[in-house]
């Protein structure tokens, strides 16, 4: 090849190339300024003592993530939300998955009932809540009706701070299911049929193929579906804020989880350094979850064939 088509063939991939940069140049300038630029602000605040007023922001080193580690609420908080967020993670991922293979096998009315399960998705948080202290009120709601049945005596499912877990996380599975579902049918229906009727000629049908078909080739979708269910759970607040604002104290005299315990810190007590110390542990717990889930995900066949590779 001659050193001018050299040239051209450059030019003809480097053009394209050049114009993605520069149309996306824009979005990531902006991308930078809301995203970026503040996650290194509350890196570098958490180093500091800052009140929001003065202009002054004394470098205090660790002093903050000692104050944090020693805080009761704060360890009530992560406690909470962890128990909430592994609640989501581990009910909801494995029920919309069920739900959503329900649904692509050919259900009557596939449409009406894929609606009906995302609605919750779409609606937002704040009225949601509100009907859903409706049904969990102590001596006027429906869940307690429902359940005095049984001969079941009336709980408080927003007075008793573990029922008052169970409460946060079960709006919250509610609410992220459908949105789970729905991504679960699109690699469902991604999967082609010629594996399942190669596998019932082999007489793997029913519960067997979709162990050794669905579930494997699901993987990376369930991974990311696992990840952002997981990131919604540490990430909870407006339904702690609304569920629990008639309580005695603050919304978070029953439920305390991490988000809260940052706002108050931050906005009500004027500790910006060390509600920014809290957000930066926030971010540590769930980039190290991602990361493990990222690990665990690993195809252990494939990672055995890239060591036989480099050898």
């Amino acid at each position: 090849m001659s050193t001018v088509s050299k040239v051209v063939k450059k030019r003809k991939i480097s053009r394209p190339l050049g114009f993605c940069i520069v149309g996306l140049l824009p979005i990531l300038a902006l991308y930078t300024y809301l995203r970026f630029i503040p996650i290194f602000s509350t890196f570098y605040l958490s180093f500091h003592n800052w009140d929001m007023v003065s202009l002054k922001k004394p470098f205090i080193g660790f002093d903050n993530y000692i104050k944090l580690f020693h805080s009761d609420l704060f360890i009530t908080a992560l406690k909470n939300t962890t128990i909430i967020a592994f609640s989501v993670l581990l009910i909801s991922v494995p029920l919309s998955l069920i739900v959503a293979n329900a649904l692509v096998n050919k259900v009557k009315y596939r449409p009406f009932f894929e609606s009906i399960y995302f609605l919750p998705a779409i609606m937002p948080m704040v009225p949601v809540t509100i009907a859903w202290k409706g049904i969990l009120d102590t001596n006027t709601g429906y869940l307690n009706y429902f359940i005095s049945i049984f001969g079941i005596e009336p709980l408080g499912w927003m007075t008793t701070p573990a029922l008052a877990v169970t409460s946060v996380a079960m709006i919250t599975i509610w609410k992220i299911l459908g949105y789970n579902m729905l991504i679960f049918i699109v690699g469902l229906t991604g999967i082609p049929k010629e594996y399942y009727e190669a596998a019932s000629i082999d007489g793997a049908t029913g519960f067997k193929s979709f162990r050794h078909i669905t579930i494997p080739l699901l993987k990376p979708i369930t991974l990311l579906i696992s990840i952002t269910t997981l990131i919604t759970g540490y990430n909870v607040y407006s339904t702690v804020y609304v569920l629990a604002s008639d309580t005695q104290g603050s919304p978070g005299y029953i439920v305390r989880v991490l988000v809260y315990d940052m706002f108050e810190n931050g906005f009500r007590f004027f500790k910006m350094g060390f509600a920014s110390a809290e957000a930066v542990v926030l971010f540590a717990i769930v980039s190290l979850l991602v990361v493990i889930q990222f690990a665990l995900a690993r195809d252990k066949g494939d990672l055995k064939n890239r060591k036989k590779v480099k050898a």
